[in-house]
């Protein structure tokens, strides 16, 4: 079983909209350049090790990918590194 919550388009965007959440977003630097949901935080192998330091872990968190497979993935090493929601 997984030890995080996979979340529809919709109750994503509920979470969004109403803030104090992060956004991650990892596809890779010109996905993100050619557009990506506002506030959303580019994490890749350059900066995951500062956000990791630096973020509040017990702040939500909405990860987004293409499909959902490298989301999942990155969910999962996030949760591993103490990251609760």
């Amino acid at each position: 079983m997984d030890d995080f919550e996979e979340i529809d388009v919709h109750t994503a965007k509920e979470l969004i909209d109403q803030g104090n959440v992060y956004v991650v977003d990892v596809r890779g630097q010109e996905a993100y350049s050619d557009g990506h949901i506002a506030n959303a935080v580019l994490v890749d192998d350059s900066n995951i090790e500062d956000f990791i330091k630096t973020a509040d872990k017990s702040k939500p968190m909405v990860c987004y990918c293409y499909r959902g497979f490298s989301s999942k993935g990155a969910s999962q090493y996030f949760k591993e590194q103490g990251f609760v929601k």
